[in-house]
């Protein structure tokens, strides 16, 4: 059973169908979310998108964006960097995705074996002699072998079996806000670019969608850890002074069930498994959002999880070949997190003139690589060595209890 029909919960259902398992994937929305924002898909989640056959739908849903350029309270052009550039030097490949529609694609794939449900949550969890119980909110009792909780950074899974969430939560000092309106003229000037304002305590990025849509990103300083009631009054506070488009991007903001609004936040935990109870994607993984890193995390650690399960002999030596393989991956690309997080957004004007320098020095060889890998961690090369180890036997799938 997987906890969380997100991008790390359908990649995990998808990848232990193909080796043989029945997953039941439970998701207390009624239906796919809509709000979102756009991802820079990279890294590790890209190359287990590549091993499970899904690339190709991906890059059809994408969107081209050749470089996120950082303007000034008037629209000018401070500094910028190209996309390209960018993939190159993490030395691979990135596509430009809405969130949502990286879940569309992953949702599309889903084989015969996945049950997905939507509209019933998690209420309580039971440890059984071969397996767990979960019951959930419309009065039944699943049983299975596993219980994967991919639910994102306020896991029910976590809360239930691992403890409070401020056991877990590390708050960065940031929050962050994203939705979507139809602007036919701001819509033909973004066209191929991410602007960003290039200011302190609070910023926002544009980037144009399919037809006349524009989608907004947000991100400002804050320490508080409950979310406002009305997102959209907490995101005209925060941005109403940054100048240029934003004023008419905030007249837009639609109402506030249409808004994505969330804490910048990790997760830290140290283990992600509890007898047959596994948490994976933000549930127990989360960088930080402001990394780009969080759907990589989630489809590339869904793939280990998968992979380690299959070559088992057990459930428990897979969580445990699981965790020793990927948990290394997830603890460098937070360390980089915490760096990346507070060049993002500068909190001194000493520091918003470093970053623009440092931004046009990217350009030269050399300098590339060390920003993109300062920003979000150094490549990886787990998916592909995981993905080379032939099967030891049939699939823990195979054998319930096993």
């Amino acid at each position: 059973m997987v906890a969380g029909a997100g991008i790390a919960g359908l990649a995990l259902a998808r990848r232990l169908a193909h080796h043989g398992w029945r997953a039941t994937v439970v998701e207390r929305a009624p239906g796919p979310r809509p709000q979102g924002y756009m991802i820079d898909f990279f890294g590790p989640g890209l190359d287990a998108a590549r091993e499970m056959g899904l690339l190709p739908r991906i890059r059809e849903l994408g969107h081209r964006v050749f470089e996120a350029v950082l303007v000034d309270e008037r629209g000018r052009r401070r500094a910028s960097m190209g996309f390209e550039r960018f993939a190159q030097a993490m030395g691979g490949d990135l596509v430009s995705i809405m969130r949502p529609d990286l879940e569309r694609a992953l949702r599309e794939s889903l084989p015969e074996g996945v049950d997905l449900v939507y509209g019933t949550a998690l209420t309580g969890v039971e440890e059984r002699p071969h397996g767990v119980a979960a019951r959930l909110s419309d009065g039944r009792v699943l049983e299975a072998d596993l219980l994967a909780g991919a639910d994102g950074v306020h896991s029910t899974v976590r809360g239930l079996v691992f403890g409070p969430e401020e056991d877990h939560l590390v708050h960065l000092g940031f929050h962050t806000g994203a939705f979507v309106f139809e602007d036919a003229e701001l819509h033909e000037r973004l066209r191929g670019r991410f602007l960003l304002t290039d200011s302190l305590g609070a910023q926002m990025g544009f980037y144009a969608l399919a037809g006349d849509r524009v989608a907004i990103f947000t991100v400002h300083r804050s320490r508080e850890t409950t979310l406002p009631r009305d997102p959209r009054r907490a995101l005209r506070e925060a941005c109403a002074g940054l100048g240029w488009e934003v004023p008419r991007a905030l007249e837009r903001c639609p109402a506030p069930e249409h808004v994505y609004y969330d804490h910048v936040a990790q997760v830290r935990m140290d283990s992600w498994s509890r007898g047959r109870v596994v948490l994976l994607g933000d549930a127990s993984q989360a960088v930080s959002l402001l990394a780009g890193q969080g759907a990589s995390m989630g489809v590339g650690g869904a793939f280990v999880l998968a992979e380690e399960l299959a070559r088992a002999a057990t459930v428990g030596e897979g969580l445990a070949r699981y965790e020793a393989r990927w948990r290394p991956v997830v603890e460098e690309r937070q360390r980089a997190a915490l760096t990346g997080t507070a060049w993002f957004l500068p909190d001194t004007a000493l520091r918003l003139r470093l970053r623009r320098m440092v931004l046009r020095l990217a350009a030269l060889p050399g300098v590339d690589r060390w920003v993109a890998s300062a920003m979000s961690g150094k490549p990886s090369r787990v998916i592909g060595d995981v993905a080379a180890e032939p099967l030891a036997g049939p699939a823990v799938g195979g054998r319930p209890g096993g």
